[in-house]
């Protein structure tokens, strides 16, 4: 409640202050306006540096090169910096970035978003948002037929946009692809990188601490067919594909397209002073239905973070202790043969 009171008495003075500026005419150095437009500039173009301006007396000259498409959008833009005057436009339009060096590479600016519009709300926007949707929600449930039930639906999922602060692509699961949920973790186990590379390089030792796996199918390539249990007893199969492979460094996958449950991961592996493994393990997956199908499965009792906290305890314990308990007790001895030989070589 601190931060939203704070957040709107900021934002209270900050509108105060822009509607007074509007009503007063004040004249800007020239030097202060070339600074403006040029910030206001790097919004909404992809290639600012291509662009010369030069102010005098509020008149603000463009020379230089631009795309096309961003000119349309540009002008109006500086044309509401405050202390411009007029705009002297004397940028060459090119149809694409081939047609100039100046125009090549650079990053597309998608420019100022508008209030709620935004991948982040402010503290006021969560506050607002969460009381339109708990309006939008009651009105909703107090009617009937299929105005009602959109009214409640919508409202539940502005509330729910809200309190998360998560977009409505991560939210719904609807064009986030891999990257719905994020997982990180880092855990250090006292044992040498070769041999803690050599465990996860075989990925059919993985149901053997992972209890949410039920199997995973070595394949050609780089390959493998990953059979996984999810909540409510649900079953979900899908391929995946190693994407980077740096022996005792790194190593990185992710699902092929069109799998039920997009993902992908990218593990570091670190040797510590004390000879010992520092894995840092980054992981993303879309579940169906997005951040809600996520917190449902909470719900169900199969919280993902929660698992993957278990199953690096019990991978901790498998390397240092040569033996862990999940599903079944499991032993050093009991892992994969290709593994086991590597490490009987290292140890002679």
């Amino acid at each position: 409640m601190g931060i939203v009171a704070r957040d709107l008495s900021q934002r209270s003075r900050g509108l105060y202050f822009e509607q007074r500026r509007k009503l007063r005419r004040e004249s800007v150095e020239d030097f202060i306006l070339e600074e403006r437009v040029r910030s206001a500039l790097g919004r909404v173009c992809s290639h600012p540096s291509a662009v010369r301006v030069s102010a005098r007396d509020g008149l603000v000259k463009l020379e230089g090169v631009i795309l096309g498409d961003e000119l349309r959008r540009v002008l109006p833009r500086l044309a509401k910096v405050h202390g411009v005057l007029g705009l002297d436009n004397q940028l060459i339009p090119h149809p694409d970035g081939a047609a100039h060096p100046a125009l090549q590479g650079g990053l597309m600016r998608s420019g100022e978003a508008r209030i709620f519009l935004q991948e982040h709300w402010s503290p006021s926007e969560r506050l607002f948002g969460a009381l339109g949707g708990l309006m939008l929600t009651a009105w909703g449930l107090g009617r009937r037929g299929f105005t009602g039930t959109v009214a409640a639906l919508g409202g539940a999922l502005l509330g729910a946009r809200s309190f998360t602060n998560m977009g409505m692509k991560q939210l719904t699961g609807v064009g986030a692809g891999r990257r719905g949920i994020s997982l990180h973790k880092d855990i250090t186990v006292n044992a040498p990188v070769e041999e803690v590379f050599a465990f996860w390089r075989e990925m059919q030792n993985f149901p053997r601490f992972m209890t949410h796996v039920d199997e995973v199918i070595p394949g050609a390539q780089g390959r493998s067919h990953w059979k996984v249990r999810g909540p409510a007893g649900l079953h979900f199969e899908w391929d995946a594909v190693v994407t980077k492979f740096e022996p005792n460094k790194v190593l990185a996958w992710k699902s092929v397209e069109g799998t039920a449950v997009e993902n992908l991961g990218i593990i570091h592996f670190e040797p510590t002073a004390s000879g010992g493994t520092r894995v840092d393990i980054r992981m993303a997956y879309n579940p169906p239905a997005g951040a809600i199908g996520h917190a449902f499965a909470k719900l169900l009792g199969s919280d993902p973070k929660k698992q993957m906290d278990d199953d690096l305890l019990r991978f901790k314990s498998l390397l240092e202790r040569g033996r862990a308990t999940g599903r079944e007790t499991v032993t050093r001895e009991q892992l994969a043969p290709r593994r086991m030989e590597r490490r009987d070589t290292t140890t002679h």
